[in-house]
């Protein structure tokens, strides 16, 4: 089977369709017991174009194909003991044409494929992975050297993680969360976790935040505006953000401060949904009469924008930022909203 090629999945169906037919149309004084072969599992290979490349790991949701001998009375696949279904049409005596399915367990697993068939079973050491992890945020993004940062996403299975270029001890893990403490010289880098299956890099940097379940640099917002911060398990980054019942063009306004720390900056990035969609406007530093101030259409669903110093009247300070609702009804006027709004921060160039 080393030189056995697949063009393409239907190709192969078509084989195996073709040597099923060419099984039951044997003679039925033929000497090949009804069980085929001894029971063997001689390898496993993605079923993909070209060669088939023995693999010792899988991934859920792709098809494989499992070699060996006495496939043909098969009753039962397991892959880390879990019951996978499989088409008995696309099945050999030599050949298993299987899909991993997504549910298959992955963490404290047997890392075992097993068949059962009329005459035996047989188990083979092979490891379902995975997804790459996925990276959903972590707290605080401005920790400093030696505090304690959590991240939070899945798939966190034996977890690798970097600060930059630098492994850092994890303190502990689960699926879906890590622990570690910063380390020194953490400012401007990104968080990469890593796991069997891939890497994956945080989409914002340790220390760009103005506002990460607490504001930063005195750029908070004033009690009176009468908004609220809650902690839902909803939160875009974190797990605290701003929520604010705005009337038609009402706005929810910051304090006024200084931060002009910019330069390895391209602008500034906000995340924020509503409960319609609508717009929201970005008023910069106190510019309220900004005719060009960027107009940020919201959703119903978390979206990130990045607004880059060349859409604002100034670039060398961050001195207030404010909300104003301009949510519009189909006849033109102005419409109450109620705004979500998280990971107020700097993106790098």
């Amino acid at each position: 089977m080393k030189n056995l090629k697949i063009k393409n999945l239907l190709h192969f169906i078509a084989v195996i369709l073709l040597a099923l037919g060419l099984f039951t149309s044997c003679d039925s004084n033929d000497s090949t017991p009804a069980g085929g072969g001894p029971l063997t599992i001689t390898r496993v290979a993605l079923a993909e174009a070209g060669d088939l490349v023995p693999v010792e790991t899988g991934d859920p949701k792709n098809y494989y194909i499992i070699s060996g001998s006495g496939f043909s009375t098969v009753q039962k696949i397991y892959f880390n003991d879990f019951d996978t279904y499989f088409n008995p049409v696309l099945v050999t005596d030599t050949e298993i044409f299987v899909l991993i399915d997504e549910k298959t367990p992955y963490a404290n697993s047997s890392n075992q494929l097993k068949i059962v068939t009329k005459t035996g079973s047989i188990v083979y050491d092979f490891v379902v992975k995975p997804p790459t992890p996925r990276l959903g945020s972590y707290n605080p993004i401005n920790a400093v050297e030696g505090e304690e940062v959590t991240i939070y996403g899945d798939y966190f299975l034996n977890p690798i993680l970097k600060v930059g270029d630098v492994e850092v001890p994890v303190v502990s893990s689960t699926l879906t969360e890590i622990k570690f403490l910063m380390p020194a010289d953490a400012k401007d880098k990104y968080v990469t976790v890593t796991n069997i299956s891939g890497s994956t890099v945080s989409s914002v940097a340790i220390g760009s935040a103005l506002y990460d379940d607490v504001s930063y640099y005195g750029l908070s917002f004033p009690d009176w505006n009468n908004h609220t911060y809650p902690k839902d398990g909803t939160a875009a980054q974190g797990l605290i953000y701003i929520k604010s019942k705005m009337t038609a063009f009402g706005s929810l306004q910051g304090e006024w401060s200084w931060f002009d720390e910019l330069e390895p900056y391209a602008g500034i990035r906000v995340t924020i949904k509503a409960e319609k969609e609508g717009q929201i406007k970005f008023c910069f530093n106190g510019d309220w009469g900004d005719s060009t101030a960027p107009l940020l259409k919201v959703t119903k669903e978390w979206k990130t924008f990045l607004i880059p110093w060349s859409a604002l009247s100034s670039s060398d300070r961050v001195q207030n930022i404010t909300f104003q609702n301009m949510t519009k009804n189909a006849a033109g006027d102005g419409i109450e909203n109620t705004f979500s709004i998280d990971d107020i921060g700097l993106y790098l160039k």
